[in-house]
């Protein structure tokens, strides 16, 4: 009797997860982002069971010289490996995702069968970078059975946009020309790896909404960093919007858009309710060096700036960092999510930056929903030429998730030697608090232009009010270089401007960052209260550092992104160490952990699919993995 009660149960549960199907329909697993997902199968008890379930391999990557030390370096660019960062999106009973080369699979969800694929051929000799982050999903309100009711948008490196048929991943032969939409139309001049697409376009209603990657280091008057929406089904050209200032022209007397502005490199997200577009925008053309920018050029850059979704007008933009010198760009999706602050519940905009700063925007009006003060910065020892903002802004709450700012007396070492030798490095540097200006003595950035936080942060909660993200701490320095002086082939030329850059990590001889571990940090925030609630180590040294270094320093590397999922689960990969990890959104503790075959430095995905719940994570590398690329899409369920 007991038996078959059980087996009853079994089949009752069996019957009724059937019914559940849990899509991630966009890359930030909702239009706003968040990468959160209701699905709660796998949970806090059974998640040490996870088990393989299965594996798709694309055979689309490349070796190359990886070195984070000479990852600037313009001649390593043609040598690099291939940087498997795609999320997949999971709808309409398919899984879709592109690999470094812009091909698009879709795949069986449950089995990774391959359905299709679509290889938009883009010559890759002609690319610096070798990434694609995702594709995105739209499908017609109501459906009548016809071809393209389902499309599939890929933005390419080759900076095309190219609409596909979801069920067959044919072109849809109505949209622009033949599928496809060149999007070097309207911008000056310039060379293919200068302008290209590598985040997943944003769609609202019957528009496709995309920014694009500009290499903004190269030349001051590289392409303009415009913002376009296309009509899906037409691929007709409906708004623009160039990041010039309000009060001065968005094109040129030959029609182009104005070039040299500051571009959205990063993920869009869209507000359908309030049809807002939400955009997070880079720094200003050249990077290191702004004393030529002309005023329209700084007006919004590292900027949220919410757009009419009709028009492309502005309705109101925030500015995290003013005149920014040291490519403080907005780096990852603004996440949109409700936060309740004294009581009240307010719809906002969630944005994480490279300095490790927060800040919470209220969603309709761009204002500060927890207090920013503006703070006075370092206002000497910049360059001939530079002028500086006499402040900035810091937001009170939430708190800092890095430290802000570096001096010799921050030196760290496994031993006194090495200890020394970075004390040294750090009094033979520029160094100071953050927002301290870039010298021709080389100024150590901490936190860094890679982050803080970066393109794949954060994981929000909504039901919890619970931010998570991974913060790098690991110190830069950037030295800035007369013209005359430089040698020629530097990755950040800066042509135009009376300086080049160079950049290289703050190391010790042993190879170690001069700063004190963990270099990698987990951090959940409490969004309300803007409190920190905990903040673990991310990874370890395996791979880097021999044994036993590796069993007492934690908080390794790291490149990638988390999700979290209502049952308490906050997933990630992202490590240099080569692990996919669980762990719990309560205190941070792991609770499963699985070596990959290659890192994973992407945003993982999870689904229920016909009753049951996948976890996926794109295990491929990143070009500054110390494991070798590979092309391994890996997903995980329970037994």
């Amino acid at each position: 009797m007991r038996r078959y009660f059980s087996l009853g149960l079994i089949l009752i549960f069996c019957a009724v997860s059937h019914a559940q199907e849990v899509d991630w329909p966009a890359y930030g697993g909702s239009d706003g982002g968040g990468h959160y997902s209701p699905a709660t199968q796998i949970n806090r008890e059974n998640v040490k069971r996870l088990q393989q379930a299965w594996v798709h391999r694309s055979g689309d990557f490349k070796g190359g010289v990886q070195s984070l030390t000479e990852v600037v370096s313009e001649e390593l660019q043609s040598s690099r490996p291939t940087s498997f960062i795609g999320t997949p999106i999971v709808t309409q009973g398919k899984m879709f995702y592109c690999t470094p080369y812009n091909r698009v699979f879709a795949l069986n969800p449950a089995t990774g069968e391959e359905l299709w694929v679509f290889d938009p051929e883009v010559d890759m000799t002609q690319e610096n970078l070798t990434n694609c982050r995702g594709v995105s999903s739209w499908g017609a309100v109501t459906p009548q059975g016809l071809v393209c009711e389902h499309r599939i948008v890929l933005a390419t490196l080759d900076a095309r946009l190219i609409v596909m048929d979801g069920q067959t991943g044919l072109p849809c032969e109505s949209f622009g020309d033949g599928g496809e939409v060149d999007l070097t139309q309207g911008l000056t001049a310039h060379i293919g790896s200068e302008y290209g697409v590598t985040s997943a376009p944003a769609i609202i209603g019957d528009l496709i909404v995309t920014g694009a990657y500009v290499t903004d280091s190269i030349r001051q008057d590289i392409p303009s960093g415009v913002v376009r929406a296309y009509d899906i089904r037409s691929g007709e050209f409906v708004w623009g919007w160039n990041p010039v200032h309000p009060d001065l022209p968005q094109r040129d007397a030959q029609g182009k858009f104005v070039a040299a502005t500051t571009n959205v490199w990063s993920t869009i997200s869209v507000d359908r309710e309030r049809n807002l577009v939400i955009v997070p925008t880079g720094n200003s053309s050249p990077d290191y060096y702004g004393g030529d920018r002309e005023g329209h050029q700084d007006y919004y850059s590292s900027s949220v700036v919410a757009l009419d979704g009709t028009t492309g007008e502005v309705v109101w933009s925030y500015q995290t960092v003013h005149h920014d010198i040291w490519d403080f760009d907005v780096p990852a999706q603004p996440t949109l999510t409700d936060v309740t602050i004294d009581g009240q519940t307010r719809a906002a905009v969630v944005q994480v930056t490279k300095m490790g700063l927060t800040f919470v925007l209220d969603l309709e009006t761009g204002e500060p929903l927890h207090p920013v003060e503006e703070r006075p910065v370092p206002q000497t020892g910049q360059v001939p030429g530079e002028y500086l903002s006499p402040t900035q802004p810091f937001p009170l709450k939430p708190k800092p998730l890095h430290p802000l700012g570096i001096t010799p007396d921050d030196a760290w070492g496994f031993t006194f030697w090495d200890k020394q030798k970075c004390r040294a490095l750090l009094s033979q540097a520029t160094t100071g608090p953050i927002y301290t200006p870039l010298t021709t003595k080389g100024t150590v950035m901490y936190p860094s232009n890679l982050g803080g936080n970066n393109w794949g942060a954060p994981a929000v909660d909504p039901e919890r009010q619970i931010m998570i993200t991974n913060t790098k701490r690991t110190p830069i320095q950037v030295k800035l270089v007369p013209q005359a002086e430089c040698a020629g082939g530097e990755a950040f030329p800066q042509k135009g401007s009376p300086y080049c850059a160079e950049m290289k990590p703050l190391i010790s001889p042993w190879g170690a960052p001069c700063t004190k571990p963990p270099w990698a940090t987990l951090d959940a925030v409490d969004l309300s209260s803007g409190e920190i609630l905990w903040s673990v180590p991310l990874g370890t040294l395996k791979h880097l550092a021999p044994w036993p270094v590796t069993l007492f320093v934690k908080g390794g590397l790291e490149a990638g992104g988390p999700t979290v999922t209502a049952s308490g689960l906050v997933f990630i990969a992202a490590t240099s160490d080569g692990y996919f990890r669980a762990f719990d959104v309560d205190d941070g503790a792991v609770l499963w952990a699985h070596e990959l075959p290659a890192t994973g430095n992407a945003v993982p995905v999870t689904y229920m699919h016909e009753g049951r719940q996948y976890v996926a994570v794109a295990a491929g590398g990143h070009f500054t993995s110390p494991l070798p690329s590979n092309d391994f899409l890996i997903v995980f369920a329970l037994p």
